[in-house]
């Protein structure tokens, strides 16, 4: 049976649509309000959700999503915690969710109890940030043998022959990192993405989905007219640390994603 992220892609590529991925981070701004927050994302449209497991030095991402991280780990947010708030969605929606980690956390919960517990809870993917080539076979092997999908990034300076690598050994999508330096919003999108996009895609039949940078639906758009797929983060953290004290949260969050959503499906 393929995985739920396999059976979206299935299901958007029948009817010509590319997927809209929102990311936000477990935790922030704390754990009773993520799940509202992962709900009101779900029903705003969202196609996966990517749930950032806070970590107190997040190299990869900027100033928005470091805050959110630390916002989550000050309410006390765990691993394990991040595992329970998978579990508690999955009494309520299908849509698929990919752990979006460093590999500090993993190590310190325990290698392979992560993957297990990850995919018992009802995570789909895990996508991890510096894992480092010599953790790339155990990580594929732990995957495959609980039914996660390893997700793999390539970035606009990733040699061709490095790209050949990755997209062996990736499952389920290709997160295609649309610009160098740090995760946040961006007024432009980044020169030559189409262009990486089809060099990828002369690797791999795996779906394409690009992030980093995307903020606004006229950006969602212009993405989903070129890849497979679309990820919005930061301006969704952004949006969340800007409202976290309403108490229409979830609606408010609703209102910011529905258009993004949206915008994906208009080409």
């Amino acid at each position: 049976m393929k995985n739920r992220i396999e059976q979206k892609f299935d299901l958007l590529k029948s009817d010509e649509k590319a997927a809209f991925v929102a990311y936000v981070t477990a935790g922030d701004p704390n754990l009773d309000k993520s799940l509202e927050i992962l709900l009101s994302i779900d029903e705003a449209g969202a196609d996966i959700i990517e749930i950032g497991i806070p970590f107190s030095d997040p190299l990869a991402d900027g100033i928005v999503n470091q805050m959110a991280a630390s916002r989550a780990l000050d309410s006390g947010t765990t691993v394990t915690h991040v595992i329970d708030l998978i579990r508690s969605f999955r009494e309520h929606s299908q849509t698929p969710l990919v752990l979006f980690t460093y590999l500090n956390p993993i190590y310190n919960y325990g290698y392979e109890k992560f993957h297990e517990d990850a995919s018992n809870a009802g995570a789909d993917g895990i996508l991890t940030l510096d894992l480092p080539p010599s953790e790339e076979k155990i990580n594929e092997e732990l995957c495959q043998a609980k039914g996660l999908l390893p997700i793999r990034l390539i970035a606009p300076t990733t040699p061709t022959t490095r790209i050949s690598g990755i997209a062996e050994s990736a499952l389920g999508f290709i997160y295609y990192v649309s610009r160098e330096g740090v995760t946040g919003k961006q007024t432009s999108l980044a020169d030559g993405i189409e262009e990486q996009i089809k060099t990828i895609k002369d690797l791999t039949d795996l779906p394409i989905v690009v992030g980093f940078g995307i903020s606004s639906p006229e950006q969602t758009k212009d993405i989903a007219g070129m890849s497979d797929g679309v990820v919005v983060g930061s301006a969704i953290v952004d949006f969340i640390s800007q409202n976290k004290n309403q108490s229409n949260l979830k609606e408010l969050v609703y209102n910011f994603v529905k258009p993004l959503a949206d915008a994906s499906k208009s080409i």
